[in-house]
């Protein structure tokens, strides 16, 4: 559940809420919880196959959630120039369908005999290439698809989904391992892409065609991607958000490469142990989307992100103190903190950004974002890889956990601190 970069206020339109009037939001809220839902799995999955189908060692674990995350350091940029340039739609319906056969080769390899930790690796980095493009293409979507006012609710609602999402699929990701095996188990991530394609795929709005695509003329992919980069550069706002991101996404990469070891090797639990706790942890992620619009209206939205980024997550070096027994609190109580701050936060920045950069400009700003904020998961998997190998396991969940909330004093030396509300005039493009 990284961090991730990018509040209008939010007024409920008549008619009900948008999940009840809106077809096409429906769809794409249907589609995005089932992929989430499968990504959910698919974190304790693949590492449960490394370690106890082939057996691989703390650093083989770590390189494996790191290809999850390394496409956002290669592509990333590119990508948010590409979304700009074509039917975000489109895109996203490509990513389902390529997610979708990447997860059935799994069980496939392993019936014909040749699954190996080179194929699982090469598994996450491809899928994680596609969730770069998606996830581009759907922060960009949303504002065509819904009206302004509907923007805070429809982010509430994804974000809040996911975070449900998160619950289920860890959860049941233990309990599948146990049921079907780590391997075979693919098959539920092959079939909530699939789930989600035909959904994507029953959106009735079309997109435009792109300004650039219409008039025949584009900049060089260069030139744009220096404008997302300028833009995000320039502006003190974005520039504080992408920051902090980064630097909370640098331990929170290491965290998560680090728990299914911790639990399984340090702790001692069963694979379905592991889902049912992080899934009970994960439930701060729906509070967080609970509490996140009344927290903002009462509070501000600038204050209520430092409240969710810095003062919540103070608690998630609980986790390293997780022991057998009653001291499993220990871990869902940090984790939940982790969670709830992550979720909450992730709410309010993508109402932000979404409101503030101009619609032609926004996967740029996005990628751009998203660049430095998932490019720092695939570095704090390797750095927490190697410190868990040199240090010991438990020792390294202390520095990890420690330095996320320690990330959010960027925002402190940031011009939010001095507001109660994030603005909402559009950024304009360098």
């Amino acid at each position: 559940m990284p961090v991730n970069t990018g509040h209008r206020a939010a007024g409920r339109s008549a008619g009900g809420g948008l999940l009840r009037r809106h077809r096409d939001f429906r769809q794409l809220w249907y589609g995005e919880t089932a992929g989430k839902f499968g990504v959910s799995v698919t974190s304790v999955l693949l590492p449960l196959a490394a370690v106890s189908v082939l057996h691989a060692g703390t650093l083989a674990v770590s390189l494996l959630n790191a290809a999850t995350w390394l496409p956002w350091l290669v592509i990333g940029l590119p990508a948010g120039v590409w979304v700009d340039r074509l039917r975000r739609r489109t895109v996203m319906l490509v990513c389902d369908a390529v997610s979708c056969a990447l997860f059935l080769s799994v069980p496939v390899a392993a019936w014909l005999g040749v699954l190996g930790i080179g194929q699982l690796l090469l598994v996450a980095l491809l899928v994680g290439s596609a969730a770069v493009f998606f996830q581009t293409a759907y922060t960009a979507y949303l504002p065509t698809l819904v009206s302004g006012p509907d923007q805070a609710e429809g982010n509430a609602k994804l974000h809040g989904s996911a975070a449900a999402a998160q619950i289920a699929g860890v959860g049941c990701g233990g309990l599948i391992a146990q049921a079907a095996g780590a391997v075979d188990g693919m098959l539920t991530n092959a079939a909530t892409f699939l789930l989600s394609f035909l959904c994507v795929g029953r959106i009735r709005h079309r997109e435009p065609p792109a300004a650039a695509s219409r008039s025949g003329c584009r900049t060089p992919l260069l030139g744009d991607v220096r404008k997302g980069v300028r833009l995000v550069a320039h502006d003190p706002y974005l520039r504080s958000l992408t920051l902090f991101g980064a630097a909370s996404n640098l331990a929170l990469g290491g965290c998560q490469a680090l728990l299914v070891v911790f639990l399984v090797r340090d702790i001692g639990l069963s694979s379905g142990a592991v889902g049912a706790l992080v899934g009970l942890g994960s439930a701060g992620g729906v509070l967080g989307a609970l509490l996140v619009r009344r927290g903002a209206a009462r509070l501000g939205t600038a204050r209520a992100l430092l409240l969710f980024e810095l003062g919540v997550p103070a608690l998630a070096p609980l986790m390293a103190l997780t022991r057998d027994g009653a001291g499993l609190a220990f871990f869902v109580v940090g984790y939940g903190a982790v969670a709830l701050g992550v979720v909450a936060g992730n709410i309010i920045k993508a109402g932000f950004i979404q409101g503030y950069c101009p619609s032609g400009v926004l996967g740029r700003v996005t990628a751009c974002s998203a660049f430095l904020n998932y490019g720092t998961l695939p570095l704090g998997a390797l750095l927490a890889g190697g410190l868990g190998t040199l240090l010991g396991v438990r020792p390294t969940m202390w520095l990890v956990t420690a330095a996320m909330p320690l990330a959010a004093l960027i925002l402190l030396w940031s011009p939010i601190r001095s507001r109660r509300d994030l603005p909402t005039r559009e950024a304009a493009p360098s």
